[in-house]
């Protein structure tokens, strides 16, 4: 059945893009948030962390918005155990992408437990983007292969650079994780039901910063999700239940 649902999600290999546009769009996702790991070393290596615990987080957890979490969450004087639950928390999100992405690539067994280590926000958007299976795996494999290799080797750039300055609060680098994830998530809100998320998690976040330990402010504005689908869900029954039943 599962194959049944993957081979109709994709459609004829007829019309499909060419292998060099779909390389050169790949690229381009890779390579430009790529750079952004010297951002993450640099603010990593400015919370406290050492350089090869910060190349160690790029090259095993590989998800920029769960370490900027993490290491925001340290910096701040958080606890260990709370900042790794954001960071968790945030991180749970790839799964989901992993259940579409297996159905769509369609890879052997032996190889999907590495294919999953590059299953993120920019390879699922690539690779959904695609119309034929073929163009589905080069665009997974070109976007994930040119972001891990770009996102480690800017890490490693900006851990060293930020040891060389000293002191990153002195030159406001500490500000460059928050910058770069907020520019990464800006251009998904695109519908009012993710714009409404986002301002409440921010007026939730920034609300009990002051009053909650470090850390804790971030798991409790991951509630604002649920409580805004909540509350769609009920104004679409309300809506369908005041319909009169000869329209229906």
């Amino acid at each position: 059945m599962a194959e049944q649902t993957a081979l109709a999600d994709i459609r004829s290999e007829e019309g499909g893009k060419p292998d060099a546009v779909v390389v050169r769009d790949a690229l381009g996702v890779g390579v430009a948030v790529g750079l952004s790991g010297f951002a993450f070393g640099v603010t990593s290596a400015g919370s406290g962390l050492t350089l090869l615990q910060t190349c160690a987080l790029s090259l095993l957890v590989f998800t920029g918005a769960s370490q900027f979490a993490l290491v925001g969450a340290l910096a701040a004087g958080g606890n260990p155990l709370t900042a790794a639950a954001g960071a968790f928390f945030l991180g749970v999100r790839n799964a989901f992408y992993g259940l579409r992405l297996s159905q769509l690539l369609a890879l052997p067994r032996a190889v999907r437990p590495f294919a999953a280590q590059w299953v993120i926000d920019e390879t699922t958007a690539v690779a959904l983007a695609q119309p034929t299976r073929r163009s589905v795996r080069i665009g997974f494999t070109v976007t994930g292969l040119s972001l891990y290799v770009l996102w480690n080797l800017t890490t490693l750039l900006g851990a060293v650079g930020a040891e060389a300055i000293g002191d990153t609060d002195a030159w406001g680098l500490d500000a460059a994780g928050p910058a770069v994830f907020l520019a990464l998530l800006a251009p998904m809100l695109k519908t009012t039901t993710e714009r409404t998320v986002a301002g409440i998690a921010v007026l939730l976040g920034l609300g009990l910063l002051p009053v909650l330990p470090a850390g804790v402010p971030v798991l409790v504005a991951a509630l604002a999700a649920p409580a805004v689908l909540y509350v769609e869900g009920r104004r679409s029954a309300k809506t369908a239940n005041d319909v009169p039943r000869e329209d229906r």
